[in-house]
């Protein structure tokens, strides 16, 4: 793992390569941020659980709750047009995400970074 300073705000980077995450990483993801002191993480979709993409499992939202109920933003970090393609229900997921505040589903880090530093307050959330 690594920390990117990016803004005003500190970005726990995962690697790409790694165990999968599903919702019981989850508390650990929150535990990593905090003694990094991050206030974004940073996950490779390759690295989230197939069950992630399928929204009838609630992975996705157990995940993205839990990081939201402890003040930090997820950011899903890579190419998920072909599970979207597949999903309307993602789709729509994915498109409400990137609207909001608290997760993003951005193509690779130069879109993290972009989104970050364009946004007044630094924080991940509306123009």
């Amino acid at each position: 793992m690594q920390v990117r300073v990016i803004g005003d705000r500190r970005v726990l980077m995962l690697p790409a390569d790694g165990p999968a995450i599903g919702a019981a990483q989850a508390t650990d993801l929150v535990g990593d941020a905090w003694g990094y002191d991050a206030s974004v993480v940073a996950v490779p979709a390759q690295r989230l659980d197939p069950d992630f993409f399928r929204l009838s499992t609630r992975v996705a939202g157990e995940i993205a709750q839990k990081l939201v109920n402890y003040h930090l933003h997820l950011v899903v970090v890579g190419d998920v047009s072909e599970q979207v393609g597949s999903s309307e229900a993602l789709a729509g997921y994915v498109h409400e995400s990137n609207r909001g505040r608290h997760v993003w589903f951005v193509a690779d880090d130069d879109e993290l970074e972009q989104r970050l530093v364009d946004q007044p307050t630094g924080v991940p959330g509306r123009a």
